[in-house]
């Protein structure tokens, strides 16, 4: 088994592939998509961050790749539904670096409302600028958080104990944290808060949420942030409004197009704008975060190559079968019609194989069938079950 490592994944990734017997090849950048295509020859597990772009012509050029692993909190990079149809299980990190993004959101607020960008930047230039003028504590401040999933959730606690009162919108019925106040709508949200951060997924639904119409809605003076998606947010909209004064100030981390490698070229309208911060893609890169995430990630698609786990899947059905010594697994990707568990079965049974354990899940058009049996699988019996004409990838472990 081979494991390439692409983005500069925290070393212990590494460690966890060695320690189960798996070659790793780690390197630092993102790759194109032909480059991709030409590292994956022979590899059967990927892992990537937030820039490689694993489209459907990547998984279909590379017939040995058998999982992939995103290591970070999005999936949007990988076509989910393609990598699935080829029976590829796609694995992220959707809890380890929540508490950085938080974090990382309320030390931009903070520094936003005292507008230290701008005395920081007097300062570095010799100004001694010791007015109080357009600073402010966020205590008592109303922050309103666009999407109350893992982040948005842990901001909404954590912001409260610092003072702040907060409002939140989410397309799903949440529950409320603490003394949060729900909003029915976005425009709600948007008419209360004096500051807004968005923290929603990536599913194309979502492109283009936040544009002229909504900045416009905004309070007058109120800050805005977007450790999320670049691709939620018109930027060039966003500098409109904070050259008009109508926002006083905005956080950035997320970009439409960011570069692939350290030295990628970068441009923004929000560049050398007054109490503007922007960053590179940076909300879970703590090292504490990197950690876990390595660890995590690495762990899932080393459970499924040796086990066909698949628990917290984004793409794929979940299924969790203890494996005991001296039994043989069969892991089956389906497509989802009725019969085929049958099927299955009359052939294991034609073959004298007794099943000692099975579980079956699907997900959408997709089925997957976990099997044990006290037998290893003869040549014609997994011969016989490629040949069905639901089968989408068959593999043995044991």
């Amino acid at each position: 088994m081979k494991a390439l490592l692409l983005e500069n994944i925290h070393h212990l990734a590494e460690t966890v592939f060695n320690n189960a017997g798996i070659e790793v090849e780690m390197r630092p950048g993102a790759l194109a998509e032909d480059d991709l295509i030409e590292a994956l020859d022979g590899v059967d597990l990927l892992g990537i961050r937030s820039t490689t772009q694993v489209t459907k012509r990547v998984l279909d050029a590379s017939p040995h790749l058998s999982a992939i692993g995103c290591f970070c909190i999005g999936t949007n990079q990988v076509d989910l539904t393609a990598a699935v149809d080829l029976g590829i299980p796609v694995f992220n990190a959707p809890f380890s670096n929540t508490r950085s993004v938080v974090e990382l959101v309320l030390a931009e607020i903070i520094v936003l409302a005292r507008r230290l960008t701008e005395k920081d930047r007097q300062l570095h230039a010799g100004e001694w600028n010791k007015s109080a003028a357009g600073s402010h504590e966020i205590r008592g401040r109303k922050l309103g958080i666009v999407g109350y999933g893992n982040i948005g959730s842990q901001l909404s606690v954590v912001a409260e104990m610092l003072g702040m009162e907060v409002y939140f919108y989410d397309t799903d019925d949440k529950l409320a944290l603490g003394n949060a106040k729900r909003c029915a709508s976005l425009e709600e949200l948007l008419d209360v808060a004096e500051c807004v951060t968005l923290h929603v997924d990536g599913r194309a639904g979502n492109a283009g949420l936040f544009g002229a119409r909504e900045f416009g809605r905004m309070r007058d003076r109120a800050l805005f942030l977007n450790l999320s998606r670049g691709f939620l947010v018109d930027y060039e909209a966003l500098a409109t409004a904070l050259e008009s004064g109508h926002i006083a100030g905005a956080a950035v981390d997320v970009f439409p197009n960011e570069p692939k490698t350290r030295v990628g070229d970068f441009a923004s309208p929000l560049q050398n704008l007054p109490n503007v911060i922007l960053t590179p893609h940076v909300g879970g890169s703590t090292m504490e975060a990197q950690e876990d995430i390595g660890r995590f990630v690495a762990a899932k698609l080393r459970d499924y190559t040796h086990l066909g786990t698949t628990t917290l899947s984004v793409n794929a059905p979940e299924l969790t079968l203890a494996f005991a010594p001296g039994h043989h697994r069969i892991t089956y990707f389906h497509t989802n019609t009725p019969g085929v568990l049958a099927s299955l079965n009359n052939i294991l049974a034609d073959h004298g194989a007794n099943i000692d354990g099975q579980l079956l899940g699907t997900r959408g058009q997709i089925g997957y069938v976990v099997t044990d049996a006290s037998m290893a699988m003869p040549q014609d019996v997994v011969a016989a079950i490629e040949a069905l004409p639901e089968t989408i990838r068959l593999r043995l472990i044991g």
